[in-house]
């Protein structure tokens, strides 16, 4: 019972983190330009005058709030890496044209995720808890607290990609979404083979199973 209720928790918080990543460094120092936030400060009023856009907000404009949402955030996650952890030891048995494939479709599978759900965010305040740096990885922790007064920590695991700092995971009450996809992708290849993993990718099975379980 107790496993289920943290599942539960986990993707309901999945649901807006990729959105809820803006609102932490809403509660960045500025001053403290040197660590790893500063390096996605810049996109923080770009997504936020998105949010709070009134010509944005009809639904009609779905479409078109997705896109500039998506321009803004995403540039800030390293879905090659976040894809290569996912997948675990089978990445090396992959060939380049497979480990392409795999990244693109990843990456399309966290996007429609983040889509799909776009609209879940309902003034959950995010507080930022604390940060740590080790060379080139770092990680920013956060508390996430409802209406109803519930809480949820959600930590964004970062590492030094050049001169940028990228997302690679996040992690949700102390399970990862990078682990929890692996532990998915392991079983179908297990069970049947990289090919039909591929195709429930494309099928976007996996988004679906996610909503099923956030219902």
């Amino acid at each position: 019972m107790a496993t289920t209720i943290i599942c539960r928790r986990k993707f309901a918080a999945f649901r807006f983190f990729l959105a809820t990543i803006v609102f932490v460094l809403m509660f960045v120092d500025r001053a403290d330009a040197a660590t790893p936030r500063e390096q996605i400060q810049s996109s923080v009023e770009k997504v936020i005058a998105i949010l709070k856009d009134p010509n944005l907000k009809p639904e009609a404009k779905k479409s078109e709030r997705i896109e500039q949402l998506r321009q803004v955030i995403f540039p800030n996650f390293d879905f090659t890496e976040m894809a290569k952890r996912s997948l675990g030891a089978d990445w090396q048995r992959r060939n380049p044209e497979e480990q392409r494939e795999f990244v693109k479709l990843f990456t399309e599978l966290i996007e429609t995720s983040y889509a799909s759900n776009l609209g879940s965010y309902n003034g959950e305040k995010v507080t930022f808890t604390g940060d740590k740096q080790d060379g080139e990885y770092a990680q920013v922790d956060t508390k996430i607290t409802s209406s109803r007064g519930e809480e949820t920590s959600v930590s964004y695991k970062l590492r030094q990609t050049g001169s940028d700092w990228k997302i690679y995971d996040v992690v949700i009450e102390n399970i990862s979404i990078v682990n929890n996809y692996r532990s998915q992708f392991s079983r179908v290849i297990a069970r049947s083979s990289f090919a039909d993993l591929l195709r429930q990718m494309k099928d976007k099975q996996f988004d679906t199973a996610t909503k099923k379980r956030t219902s």
